[in-house]
């Protein structure tokens, strides 16, 4: 998946790695937001832990500051997985294993926005994704769940949507399986296909992608 993920992005990226990437520094206790005006989030570095006692100490005890060897490996697969794609995703901790119990740690994440088609299915809907003739499709991330309480809420109840912490950890798996390399492809946005990571909530598909010529 990690491969995948780098292959996807790195190209989109690589002009604009250098020169525009974001960074963003998330203490543990609160949300991290990263969100684009123009294109879609492509996360590029993602460090959870602490590597120094600067960084989110303010009012924490010497204890909890003192490890700075604390790094968990798959960080950047964790939230690639989440929020490659989306034009805005927010996370907290909860995505990662705690690496070093007792230390107060943070998230610190690169990202650039690229550009991309992006899509959004309700669920029991279809997205549907095109490139022009003799490209194929190069998906970006997708995300299958509920990240807010505003998309596809239309005549559903508000108990429905409550839920935005509620995310198919397989959606870029899936949606890359059955339409990377080709030039067209329909995807149903249903339980059958994703899973349900959360039963009673209304969910949704958000993807992108980009269409390219094969080499």
């Amino acid at each position: 998946m990690l491969n995948f993920i780098l292959r996807s992005t790195l190209l989109l990226a690589a002009v604009c790695y250098l020169t525009c990437a974001e960074s963003v520094i998330t203490c543990e206790d609160r949300m991290q937001r990263l969100s684009c005006d123009e294109g879609v989030v492509s996360v590029q570095t993602v460090a959870y832990g602490r590597t120094n006692r600067q960084n989110c100490s303010e009012g924490k005890p010497p204890a909890q500051l003192a490890n700075t060897a604390c790094s968990l490996p798959g960080a950047l697969e964790a939230l690639a997985n989440r929020c490659n794609g989306r034009k805005v995703c927010e996370v907290d901790k909860t995505i990662f294993s705690d690496p070093c119990p007792g230390t107060y740690k943070y998230t610190q994440t690169t990202y650039t926005c690229v550009p991309a088609n992006h899509v959004v299915a309700c669920e029991d809907s279809t997205a549907e994704l095109f490139c022009d003739a003799g490209q194929e499709i190069t998906l970006i991330g997708a995300f299958y769940g509920r990240n807010d309480r505003t998309t596809c809420v239309y005549n559903r109840p508000t108990s429905q949507s409550d839920n935005i912490a509620c995310f198919s950890p397989t959606a870029t798996r899936v949606v890359a399986e059955r339409c990377n390399g080709k030039s067209s492809c329909s995807l149903y946005a249903v339980n059958s296909v994703f899973g349900d990571p959360c039963v009673g909530t209304t969910k949704y598909l958000e993807l992108a992608y980009t269409c390219f010529y094969p080499f």
